[in-house]
C-alpha cells in the first residue's frame, strides 16, 4: 500500500511539473508571436521581388573576302552587335595571323571608303550575316613615331649647321667671322619651337588613327628635315648679316615668338580636351586664358599662331 501511495504522489508531481512547463512555453510563444508581429507591422508591406529580365544577345556571322581576287578568306562565327571594326580585325588575325591588324582595311564593298576603327557592327549590318572586304595597307607606322621622327630631326640638323661642320662651311671663314648675338638667339628659338612639339606629341596631343603607311613617314620627314636644312644653312652661314633695323627688330620679333609659342601651346591643351554634349564634341569656346581669346577671331588659332611667329629677322648677304 506504502509503495502504491508513493508511486501515485510522484506521477502527480511529475503531472504538475509538466503543467508548469507547458505554461511557460505557451507564455514564451506568445511573446514571441507578439515581438514577430511587432517586427511586421513596422516593416510595412511585403514588396514583390522584381523579375530578372535576360537581354538577348544578337550575334553576327561576318564573311571576309579578299578585295582583289574576290574569294572567301575566313568566317568569323559569334560576334557580338557591340563589337567593333577593332575588334574584328583583331578576331580576324588569330584566325588567320598573316593579315595583321594595322595594314588589314576593311570595307563593306570594293573601291569603298575604309571603316572606322571605332564603328559598331550592329551599325552596319543589314542582317545577320555581313560581307567584308580586306585590302592589304602594306607597311604602316604609328602615327607617334611619325610625329617623334619629324620634330627629332629638325632639332638635330639645326644644332649640325649651328655647330658650323667643317663639311658644310669653309673652316677658315667660320674661324675668322664670329657669330652675331642673334644667330644664337635663333637657335634658342628654333630648339624651343621643336622641343615643344615633342613634348606635345608625347603629352598633349591624341591621335584618332592608330596607324598610317610607310609613305606617309618618309614625306613628312623629307618636308621638315628639308626645309630645316634651307634655313638653318643661310641662319648659321659665317657671311650671315643681323636684320637692318638691328635690336629693335631683334627685340620685338623675339617677344612676338615667345607670345605666339605660349599661345599655340594652351590652343593644343584645349583641342585635346573638347567640351561633350551627349554623344556630340563641342569646339572650345574661350575661357579666362588670354591667349584662348583669338577663338573669337578665328577656328582654329593654334594655325594662327604657328603662322605670327614665322621667324622674319633673318638676312642673308649676297
Amino acid at each position: 500500500m506504502f509503495k502504491r501511495h508513493k508511486s501515485l504522489a510522484s506521477e502527480r508531481k511529475r503531472a504538475l511539473l509538466s503543467q508548469r512547463a507547458t505554461r511557460f512555453i505557451l507564455k514564451d510563444d506568445m511573446r514571441n508571436f507578439h515581438f514577430l508581429s511587432k517586427l511586421v507591422l513596422s516593416a510595412g508591406p511585403l514588396r514583390p521581388t522584381p523579375a530578372v529580365k535576360h537581354s538577348k544577345t544578337t550575334h553576327f556571322e561576318i564573311e571576309i573576302f579578299d578585295a582583289q581576287t574576290r574569294k572567301q578568306i575566313c568566317i568569323l562565327d559569334k560576334v557580338t552587335q557591340s563589337s567593333t571594326i577593332h575588334d574584328v580585325k583583331q578576331k580576324f588575325h588569330k584566325a588567320c595571323p598573316k593579315w595583321y591588324p594595322s595594314r588589314v582595311g576593311l570595307q563593306l564593298e570594293c573601291g569603298g571608303p575604309f571603316l572606322k576603327d571605332y564603328i559598331t557592327i550592329q551599325s552596319i549590318a543589314a542582317s545577320s550575316i555581313v560581307t567584308l572586304y580586306a585590302t592589304d595597307l602594306g607597311q604602316q607606322v604609328s602615327w607617334t613615331t611619325v610625329f617623334l621622327a619629324e620634330y627629332t630631326g629638325p632639332l638635330l640638323i639645326y644644332l649640325l649647321f649651328y655647330l658650323r661642320i667643317p663639311c658644310i662651311y669653309d673652316g677658315k671663314e667660320s674661324a675668322r667671322r664670329l657669330r652675331h648675338p642673334v644667330v644664337h638667339l635663333a637657335c634658342f628659338c628654333h630648339c624651343i619651337h621643336y622641343i615643344r612639339y615633342l613634348l606635345e606629341t608625347l603629352f598633349v596631343h591624341k591621335v584618332s588613327a592608330g596607324h598610317t603607311p610607310l609613305k606617309n613617314l618618309i614625306m613628312s620627314c623629307a618636308f621638315y628635315w628639308g626645309f630645316t636644312s634651307w634655313i638653318a644653312y643661310y641662319i648659321n652661314h659665317p657671311l650671315y648679316t643681323p636684320p637692318s633695323f638691328g635690336n629693335r627688330q631683334i627685340t620685338v620679333s623675339a617677344i612676338n615668338f615667345l607670345i605666339c609659342e605660349a599661345g599655340n601651346h594652351f590652343i593644343n591643351v584645349m583641342l585635346s580636351h573638347p567640351n561633350h554634349t551627349g554623344n556630340n564634341a563641342c569646339f572650345p569656346s574661350p575661357n579666362y586664358n588670354p591667349f584662348t581669346w583669338m577663338f573669337f577671331l578665328v577656328s582654329c588659332p593654334n594655325y594662327t599662331y604657328e603662322v605670327v611667329s614665322l621667324p622674319k629677322t633673318s638676312k642673308e648677304k649676297a
